[in-house]
């Protein structure tokens, strides 16, 4: 039997935070087009949590490498029950914005890495989420367009290698699957 989804919501509650972490950070890691975005908003909303992606960091030239940044404007800052400041990819070429994140009991940290080895300190819980590549590749290209089925190649590629390297899959709380949604 599948997890459903309150069964996921009541895990996550009852972990408590790393010592120190006065936030609990829930990380929805997966390859693009898994399915984590609509994950996190589901549990952001369950949770009363803001949603941090990873996306805000990334861009399409830099897909894996950013993560030092987030670690440093998020993730340092929130340990210490400080105010995270960061600025945000704009994907359509336009000037980043900025943001702030205020301390609080639960934070979704959703995107492709979010459970990479230099943030597991400062996770609570941490969820892959596993779909077929044919299935990602079409949500992709159907989200961002035919023109960048180049570009989703060489991402898919480089979340190859973060898979390969890092296997989160293997350190996850809870393995899902992206294909169909999980019940309530």
């Amino acid at each position: 039997m599948e997890m459903q989804f309150q069964e996921l919501v009541d895990r996550i509650r009852q972990k408590e935070a790393p010592r120190g972490m006065p936030t609990r950070i829930v990380a929805v890691d997966g390859p693009g087009g898994a399915g984590k975005s609509t994950l996190a908003e589901r549990l952001a909303t369950e949770l009363e949590a803001e949603i941090i992606h990873t996306d805000d960091f990334a861009s399409w030239e830099d897909p894996v490498n950013w993560w030092p940044r987030l670690l440093a404007e998020v993730l340092e800052p929130l340990s210490r029950g400080e105010t995270a400041r960061f600025r945000s990819t704009n994907w359509d070429g336009g000037p980043e914005g900025s943001r702030q994140v205020e301390p609080s009991d639960f934070l979704i940290l959703e995107g492709v890495t979010a459970s990479r080895d230099a943030f597991r300190g400062f996770l609570t819980y941490t969820i892959w989420i596993e779909t077929p590549r044919q299935l990602r590749l079409g949500r992709g290209i159907e989200r961002d367009g035919e023109a960048s089925r180049a570009q989703w190649i060489e991402w898919m590629a480089s979340e190859d290698a973060y898979i390969e390297r890092e296997r989160p899959h293997d350190r996850a709380d809870a393995v899902l699957r992206g294909d169909r949604p999980l019940e309530d």
